[in-house]
């Protein structure tokens, strides 16, 4: 990790502490993109998700959809 190398070369605290703070930030985010991903697919309705439901791309073909000519 990039935050990981800059720590490594870097012996000002007054650099240190705000890459520290960084890295942290990052990784909870991470976590927390992760749980929402995860609460967001257990709780899809399959019928009404466009990328779970085929029917919805149905009279679509080649760039072409229904109503245009």
């Amino acid at each position: 990790m990039t935050y990981d190398n800059i720590l490594r070369l870097v012996d000002d605290p007054d650099i240190k502490e705000p890459i520290k703070f960084l890295r942290e930030r990052e990784i909870v985010h991470y976590q927390r993109f992760g749980d929402a991903i995860r609460v967001t697919q257990d709780n899809l309705n399959s019928k009404n998700f466009y990328a779970f439901n085929p029917s919805f791309d149905k009279g679509c073909e080649r760039g072409v959809f229904k109503g245009q000519n």
